[in-house]
């Protein structure tokens, strides 16, 4: 890079500094700029074009193109040269537009007669704005000086549209973080919930991204660079040697935050007249950009190591850590990207509800939010950015709709059905101490899902009649080490003495898949739902079974021990997970220890396979729980974590019942207790079908209970099989419809 293209580009960012200081609405602000930006760089055209909404570009401001064509000249996202730009946060230099793929004529803005084109996007940390777009008559590609001078004036512009300088009339010139935004993501705990927006890592303010003096902004870099690399110095001492996967990571971040190619490429934007935050926030919107394009998993997790080492940098310059002292509002609702499970635990019952930009149906943050009954969206895109502390917000999680600074008839309408599921729950509280007992027909068991001990009063207040499944990979996901036998034994000890004389089933460590360890090695399976977990790890790395076995035999301590082991496949399996408790029950009596007054040992089936599974399984199993989340997703072959086809299958698909129904009469052959576990237990509809094809034990999330008891209550279950029967016998695919009918006909 030349001295004289150096200077240049500092002068064109000090006097676009000049402007911006002038007091002027946004419209003149925009005007100005597009002046200065031509004249600077001697070009006859400079346009500026904004979202107007996520898919619509509006020219906002134009140097050389039709003056009565501002704000009137709109195209799609991916539309012509300009909306390509936007679409892939590249650069476009052509020599001549006409020729390039995707060209579009906009016969309003006489460019006609401009053969050069340069676009660049204004984005800021992977959100679009908007393109900036230089032209002239001669045809010829413009330098990289000129592409990187653009880039930077762009990036000037995209922080200053976050401060608010470019506000004025229309869409695309509205206030940023004003207006009524309407958000979808998918359901991951229902509920409803309304409060004000708390963000766990507030967004990094770049409020001054010129340079006064480019030798101190180089010292102010290359100082926190140096803190930077302390702090991970003082992490990476304080690991232990069982730690070897954050020491992975820890030494990932080091040999970045060393990267000559990283700090000189910021240098060289500070040169450019950037301030050290600016160019710091340059490079991070960069690797972003790239990020959304590379399919490599290696490349894509090295380029968030760097964005996760960029925002440390940024917040030791700015001196906005994620603490910035904003108090937690009254009804906070939790905005953030993603969570891990130690940290929304730490939150806890505090919060009203989550809304994550990311996520899935089954990470760690979901099984959290589920057991502390908190409405849960997840992949909320732009929540992080839309969103600030303390804006009025209201979290649907029984359609995954967030309603961001909602107006007044939404907000109403809102209340209005929150108002109604109140009086649904006084309803179900009145029936809490009775059973659920079907007209004319059998009492149905419900039991709650746990996996905290914070799950625990819900054993009263919800009317359930035990712990079906307690969950307890928890306890491993929240630590950053292998819990101590004595821990676990202590906390299924307090879970026992909670539950009192009510049954709790303890269900040993479900990981992998989507339940990863963060003290486990990942094993980069091509398929996590199919690969190694669950029962799998337990007879792999026999150690920590028999570590939890022995702690669950100790906290019993001569009370009732229910134990079940997950995704089982197939018979052998479960011979040795059963023969390794029976096992441990020797070594315990051995060692002088209080064995349980009983053991029952129990299987999970999750997997097709076992339901045809020898006889001898059936016979030797003390119980079988069907674990429905993983099994319709193996008999449909639908992956519930992707919502391209998981709700393409219905529960009340007839086949589906008819295999579910083999499964009941395997076990009344054998006499071995069954029970239906999982979301669709807590469906009312779903469960009086189950209800009806001979399942008599459900296990739910607590605030399931009361709708499911209530329907139950009013049920002939005779009916609903022979509405079943009759739906088999007229060749319809699902039940539903018919189901739906009935219910509306029982009022």
């Amino acid at each position: 890079m030349s001295d004289r293209s150096e200077s240049a580009s500092r002068r064109l960012l000090g006097r676009l500094k000049q402007v911006l200081a002038e007091p002027a609405e946004g419209q003149e602000r925009l005007n100005k700029i597009v002046r200065l930006i031509a004249e600077e760089m001697n070009t006859p055209v400079c346009s500026i074009y904004l979202f107007r909404d996520a898919d619509t570009l509006e020219l906002c401001a134009t140097e050389g193109l039709k003056e009565e064509a501002v704000h009137e000249t709109r195209m799609r996202l991916g539309e012509g040269l300009v909306g390509r730009v936007a679409l892939r946060t590249q650069p476009i230099n052509s020599a001549d537009a006409t020729k390039e793929r995707g060209f579009r004529y906009m016969p309003e803005t006489g460019e006609e007669i401009y053969s050069s084109f340069l676009g660049v996007p204004i984005q800021r940390l992977g959100e679009r704005l908007g393109v900036l777009v230089v032209q002239s008559r001669e045809s010829r590609k413009h330098s990289d000086d000129e592409v990187y001078a653009v880039e930077v004036v762009a990036m000037v512009l995209a922080e200053m549209n976050e401060l608010g300088a470019f506000v004025g009339e229309g869409a695309a010139l509205a206030a940023p973080h004003q207006q009524s935004v309407l958000l979808r993501g998918n359901i991951a705990q229902e509920g409803t919930a309304e409060g004000r927006a708390f963000l766990h890592e507030p967004r990094v303010v770049v409020t001054n991204p010129f340079a006064d003096d480019s030798d101190i902004e180089r010292k102010r870099l290359r100082d926190a660079i140096a803190a930077l690399n302390t702090s991970i110095e003082e992490m990476l001492v304080g690991l232990g040697s069982a730690e070897s996967d954050q020491r992975q990571v820890l030494e990932a971040y080091q040999m970045l935050s060393q990267s000559k190619g990283w700090v000189s490429r910021m240098e060289e934007d500070i040169g450019r007249g950037l301030s050290a935050e600016a160019a710091v926030e340059k490079e991070q919107s960069a690797a972003r950009a790239r990020m959304s394009r590379v399919l490599d998993a290696y490349l894509r997790e090295r380029l968030q190591d760097l964005d996760d080492l960029s925002n440390r940098l940024l917040r030791l310059l700015t001196g906005q850590g994620a603490d910035t002292g904003v108090e937690m509002p009254e009804n906070p609702i939790l905005i953030a990207r993603n969570i891990g499970p130690g940290e929304l635990l730490a939150y806890g019952r505090s919060l009203r509800g989550i809304v994550l930009e990311e996520g899935s149906v089954g990470s760690h943050a979901t099984v959290v939010a589920r057991a502390l009954a908190i409405p849960l969206v997840i992949n909320a895109k732009r929540i992080t950015v839309e969103a600030l502390s303390g804006d009025p917000i209201l979290v649907d999680g029984e359609q995954g709709i967030v309603h961001l600074r909602p107006d007044e008839y939404v907000r109403n309408a809102f209340r209005d059905k929150m108002a109604m599921q109140a009086k649904a729950q006084e309803r179900y509280a009145s029936i809490r101490r009775v059973p659920a007992t079907t007209v004319y027909g059998p009492t149905i068991a419900l039991h709650m899902n746990a996996g905290l001990m914070a799950d625990l009063p819900s054993l009263k207040s919800s009317g359930a009649e035990g712990v079906g499944l307690f969950r307890t990979e928890l306890q491993f996901l929240v630590r950053n080490k292998v819990p101590r036998r004595a821990e676990l034994a202590a906390l299924y000890a307090r879970v026992m003495d909670a539950a009192g004389e009510r049954p709790v089933v303890f269900r040993t460590l479900d990981i992998g898949s989507d339940k990863v360890l963060p003290y486990m090695k990942p094993q980069d399976e091509p398929n996590p739902a199919l690969g190694w977990r669950a029962i799998r790890v337990g007879l792999d790395r026999k150690g920590v079974l028999r570590m939890q076995l022995q702690a669950l035999i100790r906290a019993a301590n001569g009370r009732p021990l229910s134990v079940m082991f997950p995704f089982i496949a197939q018979y052998e399996e479960f011979s040795e997970a059963r023969r390794h408790l029976l096992d441990q029950l020797e070594r315990e009596e051995a060692m002088g220890h209080v064995l349980p007054e009983s053991v029952e040992i129990g299987a999970m089936l999750e997997t097709p396979s076992l339901a045809f599974a020898p006889r001898r399984f059936f016979e030797e199993a003390d119980f079988i729980s069907v674990g429905g989340n993983d099994l319709k997703q193996f008999f449909f072959a639908a992956d519930r974590e992707n919502e391209l086809v998981r709700r393409r299958y219905d529960t009340l698909n007839l086949s589906f019942l008819t295999f579910l129904e083999g499964i009941v009469r395997r076990c009344e052959e054998t006499r071995t207790p069954l029970s239906f576990c999982g979301e669709d237990a807590g469906r009312p509809l779903e469960a009086v079908c189950f209800a009806a094809i001979g399942f008599r034990s459900l296990s739910m999330r607590p605030a399931s209970i009361g709708p499911v008891k209530h329907l139950l209550r009013r049920s002939n279950l005779e009916e609903v099989r022979d509405l079943i029967q009759d739906a088999r016998q007229s060749g319809v695919q699902s039940v539903r419809a018919d189901m739906m009918e009935w219910l509306g006909d029982l009022g």
